[in-house]
């Protein structure tokens, strides 16, 4: 039975001046699926995904979040989204736990004891330790454990594997394969073919700006 669209992009184009970074995009990301964005650096993925969140307003075309514009009524769709950008920023001063219990807060405090739990059982992180001292690696182990205990209907992973060993890549494809069992979407955004090819139902492979492909990994 096909699943219901979840997120729906209708000629969703983002100009800057005379250069496109994204271009005509017409896109469909159906309900309980783990969907790809694949394409080297400057294809247009993070720019989608902004646009998508209503971080960047749309030059021409819209994008609808379970019907909710994107652009319009994007406080409502960041609810519902939990977002791994690709370029971390932490506050170095904290602790890995005081991040998690900052993140957290932001939702209520909902999430907080798994997201210790993701951090210290399957990314084995020192929670006590100060962000500042983290490496690039476990600055993103941490990032990962908030948004995979986020009590959100959305994940969108932008590289979220970039900066990590190959054992902890496992970890983040049994990770997304458990939140789709729990019902959850997961939209996967990187250049890595091998990954995207083992983890998702669909993938959109884009190019310069341009949806050039999109691929049924099952067919």
């Amino acid at each position: 039975m096909d699943r219901a669209a979840l997120i729906v992009s209708e000629g969703l184009t983002k100009a800057y001046g005379s250069t496109h970074a994204l271009l005509d995009l017409n896109m469909e990301v159906r309900q309980g699926e783990v969907y790809g964005l694949l394409g080297p650096n400057g294809s247009g993925k993070t720019t989608t995904i902004r646009l998508w969140l209503g971080l960047l307003k749309p030059t021409r075309g819209r994008a609808s979040f379970f019907g909710r514009d994107c652009w319009k009524g994007s406080q409502e769709v960041r609810r519902l989204v939990s977002y791994l950008p690709g370029e971390l920023r932490m506050p170095g001063s904290l602790s890995g736990y005081g991040v998690l219990k900052f993140l957290s807060g932001l939702r209520d405090g909902e999430g907080l004891d798994r997201a210790v739990a993701i951090a210290e059982t399957i990314m084995k992180l020192d929670l006590r330790r100060k962000v500042r001292k983290y490496s690039t690696g476990m600055k993103q182990k941490l990032a990962l454990a908030q948004a995979f205990a986020d009590p959100v209907d959305v994940l969108i992973l932008d590289e979220p594997t970039s900066a990590l060993d190959p054992s902890a890549r496992l970890d983040v494809m049994n990770l997304i394969r458990a939140a789709q069992e729990q019902g959850q979407t997961v939209i996967f955004s990187g250049h890595v073919l091998s990954e995207v090819e083992s983890i998702c139902d669909r993938v959109a492979i884009l190019r310069r700006g341009r949806l050039v492909h999109v691929e049924d990994m099952h067919a």
